[in-house]
């Protein structure tokens, strides 16, 4: 069965969501194998999901070569839309994007470390070029 190989990613990002940096790992992660990719906007502050949504799809689109799942989490702390979108979709791996550690609110929180939390691989891409992947820590 090839939904069987098939995997899907969730790429979480909000300003960060259609920087090259991002479009070049969607791409690398779907040379690996076929994977379906959806992006989660999560924006406590309720302001700009949608509009990032519209932008950043068809470039993720493009990059993944094919169809991307949008979603925008407006008004909910990103670690709560993480998790809740991870047991509504049956995701694989987790992609974050965000700004570079010395502006990102999300690196400041650890949000990386409280996602692996969930028991899935988590990488993070910053503009910058800041790239890493994030050791998985053991349970308990």
């Amino acid at each position: 069965m090839e939904n069987a190989s098939r995997r899907r990613v969730l790429v979480v990002a909000n300003r960060t969501a259609a920087t090259p940096d991002l479009l070049e790992e969607v791409q690398r992660v779907a040379r690996e194998r076929p994977t379906e990719f959806v992006l989660l906007i999560p924006d406590a502050s309720g302001g700009s999901g949608d509009w990032t949504l519209e932008l950043a799809v068809p470039l993720i689109e493009r990059a993944a070569g094919g169809p991307v799942t949008g979603l925008a989490a407006e008004g909910e702390e990103p670690l709560e839309a993480i998790r809740r979108t991870v047991e509504a979709q049956d995701i694989d791996e987790i992609v974050i994007s965000t700004l570079p550690r010395r502006v990102s609110a999300w690196l400041r929180r650890d949000l990386p470390h409280q996602v692996e939390r969930l028991g899935l691989p988590v990488s993070v891409v910053t503009p910058d070029r800041e790239r890493s992947g994030v050791p998985a820590t053991p349970a308990g």
